[in-house]
């Protein structure tokens, strides 16, 4: 088993952890704060645009079950990348498109899932390979958020759905079989 991890930032947190959870090959999924020009962040914060860091998570994963490849896929197709600074009515640098390589082999991907991506969507994508940087755990509220508070959330109700019905229709043969309906 080799472990990997990848470091992705499409929108909120809470939304693309939940995405994350159901993919095969995936261990853990860390929602956390990268990027930015504030060591040790708050949630508060970073809301606020001006830290300079964005929602992101932390996804360690075994090559030998996916590819990193895979998972860019899978990123790219359940959030929009082509909305400049934003998602949905998420609006702010913090809730930016990035991908954060750990390696020249993970840019190199991230380049190739970027083109592969572009022919599925009308606008181009904006989403940025950004330099790997510190990164700060997100407070433990934030961790797992879907499984729990989420639920009764009208925010993660409109918005982490569709994110899921998507994995499940586009990406089937990646799932988990215990993979939340």
């Amino acid at each position: 088993m080799t472990q990997e991890i990848a470091t992705l930032a499409g929108g909120c947190f809470w939304c693309t952890e939940a995405v994350f959870n159901d993919v095969i090959g995936v261990s853990k999924v860390e929602s956390g704060y990268i990027g930015g020009k504030v060591a040790n962040p708050n949630y508060k914060q970073v809301c606020g645009g001006d830290t300079g860091h964005a929602e992101a998570i932390r996804v360690t994963f075994d090559t030998d079950q996916i590819r990193y490849g895979d998972l860019l896929d899978i990123f790219l197709a359940t959030h929009d990348p082509t909305q400049l600074n934003r998602q949905g009515n998420d609006v702010g640098t913090q809730y930016r498109s990035a991908i954060f390589p750990h390696s020249a082999e993970q840019e190199a991907e991230a380049k190739a899932a970027i083109s592969r991506a572009a022919a599925d969507w009308p606008a181009p994508i904006v989403t940025t390979i950004e330099p790997l940087s510190e990164w700060y755990p997100a407070e433990d509220y934030h961790q797992e958020y879907w499984q729990g508070e989420g639920q009764s959330s009208p925010y993660c109700m409109a918005v982490i759905p569709p994110k899921l019905r998507k994995l499940r229709k586009s990406f089937a043969n990646r799932l988990k079989e215990n993979a939340a309906a």
